[in-house]
């Protein structure tokens, strides 16, 4: 017989359960045909309607129909929330929870492309903010001091802080965002991703630090680490196999997987669209500025 999981009417996840026990909660009216139903070996989670012959005929009227309960004071339906009249609610995404079984979508190397473009404009913007400052700085104390190339103990401390701080930052923003409780940085809650541990569960703000290096890493071998991410079986890239991290959707692993997505998304699709653009925009940028150096010589 086929072991199940079930969404009942408040979407929350239950299971395992044997087939003979889905056509008990059928007939009780616990479930109906449209609650969704997940096993393994499905891609994902469909319409118990779906495995009607598997399961039986077992539904009953309370099973078949639900009357919906009209509010007289907002006259908007108050039903059973499994009822079709009743207005769909946003489901809570709950953090730090980890609820095994059940189906799970890593996040393609697609996805993951279009969070490192977002996360990489946010991380710029700030490398600047910190950048120009102290270079600016810099150079005016070079000024200051008669337009020598000067040195001195001040001046080496800004110029090393100017590229020092931002690797530090970078390696805070990962780690720190990774680590909490959307386990995921900005550019991969926008396409609705994160990072966990091997067994679902959110990982520390140490690994997260070693995971931020262990991406270094991923790109010093001519950016092979990070191309893993589109051949391995489970979506993982060099640095993901260092840390014993995996990159999924952000309903990976808790009591709605149901609500999981393999497509891209529209946010991929536009951030990837947006990335292309500007990726050609800075070849023609560079080949027109490299003819215009040549007809000066």
């Amino acid at each position: 017989m086929s072991t199940w999981y079930y969404a009942d009417a408040q979407h929350q996840r239950h299971g395992p359960v044997e087939s003979a026990e889905l056509a008990r909660l059928l007939g009780e009216g616990s479930l109906r045909w449209t609650s969704l139903v997940w096993r393994e070996g499905m891609a994902q989670w469909r319409p118990l309607g779906d495995f009607a012959d598997e399961i039986g005929p077992v539904a009953t009227s309370a099973a078949a129909t639900a009357t919906p309960v009209l509010d007289t004071a907002s006259g908007r339906v108050a039903a059973a929330s499994d009822s079709p009249y009743a207005p769909p609610a946003a489901p809570l995404l709950r953090t730090g929870v980890v609820y095994g079984g059940g189906e799970v979508v890593y996040a393609g190397f697609w996805k993951r492309v279009a969070a490192y473009i977002i996360d990489s404009f946010v991380l710029s913007i700030a490398g600047y903010a910190i950048q120009l400052p102290l270079l600016f700085g810099a150079g005016a104390f070079n000024v200051a001091n008669g337009g020598e190339p000067s040195f001195g103990p001040g001046m080496m401390v800004a110029v090393v802080a100017a590229y020092v701080l931002p690797i530090l930052m970078q390696m805070v923003y990962f780690a720190w965002f990774h680590a909490s409780g959307n386990q995921a940085t900005l550019g991969k809650m926008a396409v609705g991703i994160k990072v966990v541990r091997d067994n679902g569960a959110p990982i520390s703000f140490a690994r997260g630090v070693g995971r931020f290096f262990a991406l270094i890493v991923s790109g010093l071998i001519l950016a092979i680490g990070y191309l893993m991410a589109a051949f391995t079986d489970r979506k993982r890239a060099l640095h993901d196999m260092m840390c014993d991290t995996l990159v999924v959707d952000k309903w990976a692993y808790t009591d709605r997987p149901d609500l999981q997505q393999r497509n891209l998304g529209t946010v991929t699709i536009v951030i990837l669209a947006l990335g292309a653009l500007f990726f050609v925009g800075a070849i023609v940028f560079a080949a027109f500025f490299a003819a215009m150096i040549g007809r000066m010589h």
